[in-house]
């Protein structure tokens, strides 16, 4: 077999993980699993090799609209090679010969394969390999399958991602931030850290991208990353594993959780070990608990009517799902699953499955008109000088129980 390497990249989401409300309105590649997505994670290792995407037919025309790629249209080298956008990791066993594909032992998921064009378009068609090529097996765990996946492997994710970008020349305003530790510390041109905030690199790298502002009073302790044009409010304590995506206000207490982006939590409150999606408001003194009183393992349910999951994590705070909505001093259990556009307005504590557009308040459980619900989302986007398409509308529209 050749072990000539492919030079052309073709990343696909295979349908088969069970990521959660955080996959409802993205493609498995396209989430956030660190200081970046999989999917340029993945360009990153493989720099100007990315020819494409490809993805389950219901979720082409949303990420086709955004894409810097085509999507389910196959380049025309004649050796393209798969990779899957559920890889956690990349490393050089993506680098096989012609004809090869790695699987996940523990699952039989194809993590890549390096294939003729004909072979791949077969593969990505039907999801089988040809009988031709030849597989190997790993018996190392490479694929994202469950949201807690991410948050497990989120300190070392983190740090591969800082490292590949990092950071012999890092900057920092010394004259205005009170920097501790020897990792680096990387403020970006056009950031903005005021006075009184301190920089604590003693355990891992810190990284202010663009237009990101830290206000004062503000604490940080690395490994995290504050991402382009995001706010860090006053007296905010931003602890180590923590990755603020782009467009957010993020202040309270933080920890181990990643923001998709384009999310408000500017108060009081604590989040740990969570994953929270894009345009979520989490109002004033939303707490997360990441931690049963018995201290054992947590286990969860990811849709409301699905089978509840052993976890293996001691700690693990909440799933919250796009666009979702909680009132003041909401409170959400270990181990949650807030279901995409869901709104939360009950003073009890929250359930810890919440379906897709529930309307929770102490009268009980409707569902959130789906017309409402889009003047909602369109307003909020406004804000940040942004609107819906046509096709996440739709997309949106596919996921609601009544979508009239």
């Amino acid at each position: 077999m050749s072990r000539a390497r492919a030079t052309t990249m073709v990343i696909f989401d295979d349908g088969r993980g069970h990521l959660g409300p955080m996959a409802d309105l993205r493609a498995a590649f396209e989430v956030r699993t660190g200081m970046h997505t999989t999917a340029r994670r993945l360009a990153i290792f493989r720099p100007r090799t990315l020819a494409g995407y490809w993805v389950p037919a219901a979720l082409a025309p949303l990420v086709a609209a955004r894409a810097d790629a085509p999507v389910n249209r196959l380049p025309d080298e004649e050796i393209i090679l798969c990779v899957n956008g559920r890889l956690a990791l990349p490393d050089d066993a993506m680098e096989m010969s012609l004809g090869e594909a790695l699987l996940e032992e523990s699952s039989g998921h194809c993590i890549a394969a390096c294939l003729r064009r004909a072979d791949a378009a077969y593969f990505l068609e039907t999801g089988e390999l040809s009988e031709r090529v030849v597989r190997r097996s790993t018996g190392q765990r490479r694929l994202y399958r469950y949201p807690w996946d991410v948050i497990a492997s989120l300190e070392t994710t983190l740090a591969h991602d800082l490292a590949a970008i990092l950071m012999p020349q890092a900057r920092v305003a010394t004259d205005l931030a009170d920097v501790a530790g020897d990792h680096p510390v990387d403020v970006a041109p056009g950031a903005t850290v005021l006075p009184g905030v301190i920089l604590d690199a003693t355990a891992g790298a810190i990284v202010i991208e663009t237009d990101a502002v830290i206000r004062p009073g503000a604490v940080l302790s690395g490994p995290c990353v504050v991402g382009r044009g995001s706010v860090v409010t006053d007296r905010a304590v931003i602890r180590g594993g923590t990755v603020v995506g782009p467009g957010c206000r993020v202040g309270g207490e933080v920890t181990q959780t990643i923001f998709q982006g384009f999310a408000n939590k500017a108060h009081d409150g604590f989040v740990g070990h969570s994953w929270v999606g894009r345009w979520v408001n989490l109002g004033a003194g939303t707490t997360t608990s990441n931690l049963l009183n018995t201290y054992s393992p947590v286990s969860m349910r990811i849709e409301p009517d699905g089978p509840r999951f052993r976890t293996g994590l001691v700690f693990l705070g909440s799933i919250i799902g796009d666009h979702v909505k909680t009132g003041i001093l909401s409170r959400l259990m270990a181990g949650s699953s807030i279901g995409t556009g869901a709104m939360i307005a009950t003073t009890q504590a929250v359930p810890a499955t919440v379906g897709r557009y529930a309307w929770l308040t102490d009268r009980g459980e409707q569902c959130y008109r789906f017309s409402r619900f889009v003047e909602t989302v369109e307003t909020v986007m406004a804000r940040r000088n942004q609107r819906p398409g046509p096709e996440y509308i739709e997309r949106m529209r596919t996921l609601h129980p009544d979508p009239a």
